[in-house]
Order: C-alpha cells, then structure tokens, then sequence
C-alpha cells in the first residue's frame, strides 16, 4: 500500500494511491483518519482497514465510490507531514569509509561495533517542491540520498529481533546538508545542528513492508532485521550523480530501532533515516574525484538546481533548490581569534 499526505483546504489529507490517483482515507470507510499523525496512532485499528480498501481499488473495485483525484494535480507534503521525532542513522559502511579515505584517515572500526544516530529539526520535514535556503547554506549545499521508516507503535527496550514489527513503512529521504555550517560546528564536537536545520525532504509516498516483501534480501553478515533489494539513484539537473542499493546497508533498521529504544520509548510518527548510500552525497563525490584527480572540480547545489532522488518501490522525490530573499548571514557574525 502507498500512503500520500497532501494539502487540502489548507490542512494535510490523508491519501491511498492507486495507479496515479489519489483516495481519500475516509472516502474509503468511516473508520479511517483524515491525516497520517492520527492514522500512525490508531495503526493495529485501521492498517487492515486500510489494506483492505487498497485491495479493492487495485482490483478495479470501488463500494464506496470514493473519487480519485489525479496526484500530479495536488501539492505534495511529506507522507509524514509532522512527526513526532526524527532520528538520522550511519548505516552504510562504503559511505563512511570512502569519506574517511577521502580524509586521509582510516576506517574507525567503531562503526563496525555498533550504530549510531543523531537528532535533526522535525519541525523542518518537507516534502517535494521548493527548497528554502539561506546565503550560507549555499556554502558547499549538498544532497544525501537515504531511506527513511517511520514508527508505527510505541514501544521501548525493542530488540532488533522484534523491531520490524514497529516499521510502518519506507520512504524517500534527502539529508540536506550545508557542510560550511556544518564543518564549523563539529570542530567543536558537538553537531551536526544548523548544518542540518533548515531542510530534511521525505517522500513522495510511505510505502507498507508487504508492497516490498519479494525484493527482500538477507542482511549482512552478522546482522538482524529486513533488508530489501532497492536500486537509489540521484539526478541534479537530470544527470545522475548517485547509485547505490538499499541492500548494501550494513546496520539494519531494526539493529538501528534497538539503539534508538534503549531506555526511551519510541513513539508513532517518529521518523528514523538511514544515513548516506555509498556515492550519495557531494561531498563523498567531490574528495573521491579531488583524490583521484588534484585539479577536479567540485560540485555543489546551486539555487535553481532541480534534485531528484528514486529508489525502487519508492518513487521519485523530486525538489527545487530556491535563494531566500536575504542577505543575512550568521557566518559574518563568527567573532575573531
């Protein structure tokens, strides 16, 4: 089942898309919510519901003549318009050791030991169109093409073995990343924040486990939970710049739920990405070529730039980079040694 919010009167409309339209959840039966927030809540009540109704639209039925709107002619909002929470993973090994390489240092094998995440603004989710970005965001702007779940059911103290039980579904996620600010701050070992702040891209759908289920691939060695095999690939200004595979995620999202519920509850509406494919950023790319090549040139995203990220099953996230109005700028304000 593909899940879509958009923007409807103002407000997020919880949506089922089927064969380019769109379903209003309530349209179908009484018992489902209007916007996702209340439908991750009720999820163990409705998911059936909502299944079932799925079901029948993909077979050509429609009992409750429920009318489809095409969803190339609405605005977009991100499937999980306003989570609870939203965590950011390191699972992909090829990302984190190229970088390191590219650094001139060795591997850390401490990503080999456990996973790890960190908190970004979930009051700054998005979803396609327009990218809003600061003069100082355009200081080496960057893309980072991932996979984002969101947490269907509470829970806390989850083991890796159960953890995919809490995954509602799967979606599209870009990272966006403004390394200046971001470089800035982790010298002091603490970040990254305000290189991350302003913008993080999820969607176009929320995409249920059973939709993937036969292109299910084993974990890693030595490692627990669902992996599926999902080509990820990233075009600026319609020229692919990344190719990876969900497959090769070395900490599973399951391994990265049981750090992240230790201790803590875990709430529906959380949204947990799983950090960098290999090759899926700029900044991977331009130390590869810089390595490779003294005099090669780097690349960043520029206002108008258009990004767009697919992964198998998932769609096509589709974004505009857009300059702010403004000149104000917080790296003018950094006070001299």
């Amino acid at each position: 089942m593909k899940l879509v919010s958009y923007l409807r009167e103002e407000t997020d409309q919880l949506a089922i898309l089927v064969d380019g339209l769109l379903y209003n959840a309530q349209e179908l039966h009484p018992d489902l919510p209007n916007n996702m927030g209340m439908f991750l809540m009720m999820w163990e009540d409705v998911i059936d519901i909502a299944k079932q109704a799925d079901a029948h639209l993909k077979a050509g039925k429609n009992p409750t003549r429920a009318t489809g709107v095409p969803v190339g002619s609405v605005q977009l909002l991100s499937p999980v318009p306003f989570p609870t929470s939203c965590r950011d993973g390191y699972a992909f090994r090829q990302h984190v050791a190229a970088a390191r390489r590219n650094r001139k240092v060795p591997m850390i094998p401490e990503f080999d030991q456990y996973p790890i995440f960190y908190f970004t603004n979930h009051n700054a989710i998005q979803g396609p169109g327009d990218i809003h970005c600061m003069p100082d965001h355009f200081q080496k702007l960057d893309f980072e093409l991932e996979v984002a779940v969101v947490i269907c059911k509470a829970g806390r103290n989850i083991t890796a073995a159960e953890a995919d039980d809490y995954i509602g579904g799967y979606m599209i996620m870009n990272d966006m990343s403004a390394r200046t600010l971001q470089m800035e701050e982790m010298l002091l070992n603490l970040g990254p924040a305000k290189g991350k702040d302003f913008s993080t891209v999820i969607g176009p759908v929320l995409v249920t486990p059973d939709e993937l289920e036969s292109l299910k691939v084993p974990a890693q060695p030595g490692h627990t939970g669902n992996n599926y095999n999902l080509k990820m690939t990233c075009k600026v200004n319609g020229v692919q710049v990344s190719e990876g595979n969900m497959g090769d995620m070395d900490w599973t999202f399951a391994e990265i739920i049981e750090r992240c519920a230790y201790g803590v509850n875990i709430l529906p509406g959380d949204v947990i990405g799983s950090g960098t494919v290999g090759t899926g950023c700029f900044l991977e790319l331009n130390g590869t070529g810089k390595l490779n090549d003294p005099d090669y040139t780097e690349q960043w995203l520029q206002p108008g730039d258009v990004v767009e990220m697919e992964i198998t099953g998932l769609g096509v996230l589709s974004n505009t980079i857009v300059q702010e109005d403004s000149d104000f700028s917080i790296l003018s304000l950094k006070k001299k040694g």
